[in-house]
């Protein structure tokens, strides 16, 4: 059979997408700009997000958000940091238009109040506590006297500004999304929703049915393939920044070290190192001493890197410190300077003139680098050392305030990027696989009925997928095999019905071969038949015996009961067609035919294994003479002892033999043999099958009267 591809419905769905986010961030840009340059006090920074999230989904109105601040940054730099923060915005704005929509007012109010509440007391903070908030509050004289009027807190003022802020650029956004989703035709919105779907888009509904046939699995593959995406971008983000903060804090480091050794051979080239001792001995009374320390001064206030800037003479007992460089006449200079305990080992390097690697001492919230720098007079003895101090703190301080500031830039987009891997991997990998398994498992659970099957193959090829990978190979085997397995089972069934139509054909004959030798037993495997069709359905209609009788059993014992007589092919003709009544010896020849049918059906059974319904053709054979109080023959059963065919059988027999005529007998009249047959309900026969039977009666008439029509 040639395979049939149907049309996919979402051709260009991406594109649309795209372009939509696109407009959003250039709608978004523009306002920002102009209200900026007109100094309007609202961004509408949002307003294209949340009409594209409202509009156009999830994804598209998260790369609006995050996409925006990235372009805004380029003339307002502080705007990259809130990308996060439109995305939640994003986020939230189709979370709640799913949930509760925006087609009442209340609703929409909600949502601006909730929004402007969350956006505004996250952005305060953000912008008090790591931009330049406290500042622009100081200095904005609104802000200065509204915060008087309200006791003087300044961040509450500068909190109540930024919340009034996001009420009129949230709630406006939002009234102009809620007037586009009335005017939009829902046509549009419908390729909108469908987005980049590579299978026939699911329903909310259906995408809730898929997560609920899911929830068996142990592991969904959609919360892995989550969790993959999630901590390797995590990885990624971690190991880059630890690695960018690392070669930043090495390379400042660095370059801070070698700032602060230029100032110190700068110095070195000031002092006159054959006077060194003369400044010790004198001080500020040294000839030249006040000029130089001028000079020093300069150097020092010159260098953005150095903290502090100092020159010691390292002596066994004490270093003496010969220049003041601060100012502050604190000290008095020189001054003596007693070795900590920890100096102690670095010691011996000085005194032997030694050039000193770099050290590194303090505590974390005073850490500082030591760079040193020997200065030799004109013998080449080192008369001092030239000491510049680094402050590591700072550096940390800084770091700290950039990893924060770096944290909420790739927040927004690690955002992006979650939500564009886990849509693209929900619409290529896990609704497509997770839909293909549900209409396996209905194919292989929901029987093998031909409808059934024919329904199960018109609801895999209706999964249209389309991801031009495995995942549709996959597609296409199952579509495959499912419509081969289907077109399998409906030549399995056209053989079967063949198969069973000769068989019955089979039967037909071999009952025909038995009652052609019984010379007045016209149509009775025909009426037998359709009696006993009458009673066991109405056995079932009744709920009777509801264990044993179903569609199966009904279907063989129809088909059995041609066959109840088969034992009389060994009954010799005499006996069989004798006119009079029979003798005791006659009537047990008689009796045989129960036990000779019941052999030959054994043997039946053992040459066609599996036949089930030849089973209740042997207790057919076997038992439609046995008696419900246990009187009958062969082996004088009772009760439900007997089987339920048999006990169907023997009520269809009897009043066919009394309703038709016999060489011994003339046919009795209806009511008559009606008569007989109550009389023997509980005795002779089972009370429920007798109690269907008279329930039917205008049944039995029908094939009373059509036999005895053609007799």
């Amino acid at each position: 059979m040639a395979e049939y591809r149907y049309p996919s419905p979402t051709k260009g769905g991406a594109g649309i997408r795209i372009v939509l986010a696109l407009i959003g961030v250039v709608v978004n840009v523009l306002l920002s700009f102009v209200m900026g340059k007109i100094g309007m006090p609202l961004f509408f920074n949002n307003f294209g997000t949340i009409t594209v999230a409202a509009v156009g989904g999830l994804f598209p109105g998260i790369f609006t958000a995050v996409m925006t601040s990235a372009v805004c940054g380029i003339y307002y730099p502080e705007a990259v940091y809130f990308g996060f923060l439109n995305a939640v915005i994003a986020i939230y704005t189709v979370w709640y238009i799913r949930k509760y929509s925006f087609k009442k007012i209340s609703k929409v109010i909600i949502y601006i109040l909730i929004g402007a509440f969350v956006a505004g007391t996250v952005s305060a903070v953000m912008n008090w506590n790591l931009l330049d908030g406290a500042t622009v509050a100081r200095n904005s004289e609104s802000t200065v006297l509204f915060a008087a009027a309200i006791g003087g807190n300044l961040f509450a003022a500068y909190y109540i500004y930024i919340l009034f802020r996001y009420f009129l650029d949230l709630g406006i956004s939002a009234i102009v999304a809620v007037v586009l989703l009335k005017i939009i035709p829902s046509s549009v919105q419908t390729r909108f929703e469908r987005g980049n779907w590579k299978q026939k888009p699911l329903s909310k509904e259906e995408i809730a049915e898929l997560k609920e046939w899911g929830k068996s699995t142990q592991k969904s593959m959609g919360n892995r393939t989550t969790a993959i995406v999630i901590s390797t971008s995590l990885l990624l983000v971690l190991v880059t920044g630890w690695t960018g903060f690392s070669l930043y804090f090495s390379n400042t480091k660095q370059e801070k070290t070698i700032d602060a050794l230029n100032a110190l051979k700068l110095s070195a080239e000031v002092i006159d190192p054959d006077r060194i001792n003369d400044y010790i001995a004198a001080g500020e009374g040294a000839e030249g001493y006040l000029e130089t320390q001028e000079l020093l001064k300069k150097i020092k206030d010159s260098s953005q890197s150095v903290e502090n800037l100092f020159f010691m003479k390292f002596e066994d007992d004490a270093g003496r410190r010969i220049f003041d460089l601060d100012g502050d006449s604190v000290e008095t200079i020189p001054t003596k300077i007693e070795y900590e305990e920890g100096f102690m080992e670095h010691l011996p390097q000085f005194l032997a003139g030694e050039n000193v690697a770099p050290l590194e001492h303090g505590n974390i919230n005073n850490w500082t680098r030591s760079i040193f720098l020997p200065i030799k007079d004109s013998a080449g003895r080192v008369a001092c050392y030239g000491v510049a101090d680094v402050s590591i703190t700072n550096m940390r301080e800084y770091m700290k305030s950039f990893s924060i500031k770096t944290f909420f830039i790739l927040l927004g987009f690690f955002i992006l990027v979650i939500a564009h891997n886990l849509w693209v991997t929900n619409v290529t990998m896990v609704y497509p696989i997770r839909s293909m398994a549900q209409c396996v498992d209905n194919f292989s659970n929901l029987g093998y009925e031909q409808e059934q099957l024919d329904k199960n193959v018109r609801s895999i090829r209706s999964l249209e997928i389309e991801t031009k990978d495995e995942v549709e190979q996959l597609y296409n085997s199952i579509c495959t095999m499912t419509l081969n397995l289907s077109e399998q089972m409906r030549d399995l069934r056209r053989l079967s019905d063949t198969t069973a139509k000769m068989q019955d054909g089979l039967i037909i004959t071999m009952a025909d071969m038995v009652e052609n030798r019984d010379s007045d037993t016209g149509a009775h495997i025909q009426k037998t038949a359709a009696y006993v069709k009458i009673i066991v359905e109405g056995l079932q209609k009744k709920g009777y015996y509801s264990e044993k009788i179903d569609a199966k059993f009904i279907s063989d014992v129809v088909r059995s009961a041609p066959l109840h007589d088969i034992g009389k092919i060994n009954i010799p003709d005499a006996v069989l067609n004798k006119p009079g009544k029979l003798t005791d010896e006659e009537f047990e020849i008689i009796k045989t035919h129960t036990t000779t049918g019941k052999k030959i059906m054994e043997d039946a059974i053992s040459t066609v294994r599996g036949e089930n319904y030849l089973k209740e053709a042997r207790n057919m054979a076997a038992y439609h003479h046995e008696r419900w109080d246990g009187k009958g023959y062969p082996d004088g059963l009772h009760g439900e002892v007997i089987p339920l065919s048999a006990r169907i059988m023997a009520v269809a027999d009897v009043f066919d033999a009394l309703t038709s005529p016999r060489v011994y007998k003339p046919a009795f009249p209806m009511d008559k043999a009606l008569s007989i047959i109550t009389e023997g309900s509980g005795t002779q026969f089972d009370p429920k099958c007798v109690e269907v039977f008279m329930e039917n009666l205008p049944e039995v008439k029908v094939i009373l009267k059509k036999y005895n029509r053609e007799m």
